[in-house]
């Protein structure tokens, strides 16, 4: 993501309380955790546990949502030429990023959603366990799990001064 894309972001919420705001960025596909931590801990100046909380609680805040309505929304929209195309690569794209969850299901989703890094986290979680008929519970807890880890990992990189966002 690029520096600008995040300055803007942040521009946009601005006028929020920064509780908001850090909920906000965590729980957006484009941030998640990975941005929404740092952006508590360094823009925010919050104290370690405040930002973890709230970085955390933003992260999880769509899962269940996005669980029970992805498929049937995107079945809806895939009615229409563009959304087909765009549902049809993304679901590709998907699919060869989460080879992991298809093969160890619960294990694998969690790791999946735990390793901070581009096109994974809980959005893609959430996705992969739909395209994967992975069972409602154990996509909950996976992703919820997989996250707090994100969390503490990317808490980790804030801490040692390896964050590599200059915000």
């Amino acid at each position: 993501m690029s520096l600008e894309l995040i300055k803007s972001l942040l521009h946009a919420l601005s006028t929020l309380p920064p509780e908001w705001a850090v909920v906000i960025v965590s729980a957006s596909p484009i941030g998640e955790i990975r941005l929404g931590l740092p952006v508590a801990l360094f823009v925010y100046k919050m104290p370690i546990a405040k930002a973890l909380l709230l970085s955390v609680l933003g992260n999880i805040s769509f899962i269940i949502p996005t669980l029970f309505l992805f498929k049937p929304v995107s079945e809806f929209l895939r009615r229409f030429g563009i959304f087909k195309q765009f549902f049809d690569w993304f679901f590709e794209r998907t699919k060869k990023k989460a080879k992991l969850v298809q093969g160890f299901e619960f294990l694998g989703l969690m790791i999946f959603v735990g390793i901070p890094l581009p096109m994974t986290g809980a959005w893609s979680g959430c996705i992969a366990a739909t395209l994967f008929k992975v069972k409602f519970r154990y996509a909950l807890l996976a992703n919820v799990l997989g996250v707090i880890i994100a969390g503490l990992i990317v808490l980790a990189l804030c801490l040692s001064g390896k964050f590599i966002i200059n915000l």
